[in-house]
């Protein structure tokens, strides 16, 4: 079925309303806060998805061998709890006061193309006993097309990330079992809710290049 990038960001609302307001730990009469502190966040980090993709600032890669697309303690967080994620901010809702998760995003390295925060929301989500926390990613460069990393960052970001692990490697992944590491998830076959047609084109370009040269290894034929 074809990739449709609205009615993959209208899922991903709904799921994430599901979770964060409509649970039965948020008061009837607390939702309609909840309700439009979600819709802000996806306005200002854009839409819900499932995973990042690997070069993506929110999900630094401790160990190249085995690519993270979820933020968790493989890539550094501590203390996540009901997460929710967006395209370049996640709000993760711990019970107590969300101090792990801040402690670690301010333990993080520093990252050439963005800064990482965290904060606290006055937001009722989930459940009353929980305090959300927002971690962002501030790109330091504009986008032109809202929420869309473009494919000057995105290309050179995927290779610095695929160039990690060339000489462990032994054979070259095909573009298809590489799409959802590197399109994000959810994902079409030349666009996903992070990066859009023309430059998706281009990272399959440059990555078929990479591995067509050899460097990897033999393609994997299975």
């Amino acid at each position: 079925m074809a990739f449709r990038a609205d009615e993959a960001a209208q899922d991903g609302y709904e799921r994430a309303r599901r979770i964060l307001v409509l649970t039965p730990g948020v008061e009837a009469d607390q939702r309609e806060k909840a309700d439009g502190a979600l819709q802000d966040l996806i306005d200002a980090h854009g839409p819900v998805v499932r995973g990042y993709p690997t070069w993506h600032p929110l999900v630094p890669q401790e160990n190249p061998q085995m690519p993270v697309t979820d933020p968790s303690d493989r890539c550094g967080y501590q203390g996540l709890d009901h997460t929710i994620y967006f395209a370049h901010a996640f709000v993760s809702c711990p019970y107590g006061d969300g101090s792990k998760i801040i402690e670690s995003v301010e333990a993080m390295e520093p990252h050439p193309c963005a800064t990482i925060t965290a904060e606290r929301l006055d937001v009722p989500f989930y459940n009353s006993g929980t305090t959300p926390i927002l971690v962002r990613c501030d790109w330091h460069e504009a986008f032109p097309e809202r929420h869309m990393v473009p494919k000057k960052l995105a290309v050179p970001l995927m290779i610095q990330q695929e160039m990690r692990m060339w000489h462990r490697a032994e054979v070259g992944e095909r573009w298809d079992t590489m799409r959802p590491y590197l399109l994000g998830d959810p994902h079409g076959s030349r666009s996903s809710l992070f990066v859009n047609q023309e430059t998706a084109m281009a990272m399959k370009r440059v990555y078929m290049a990479m591995v067509e040269s050899g460097m990897f290894g033999p393609l994997r034929m299975d």
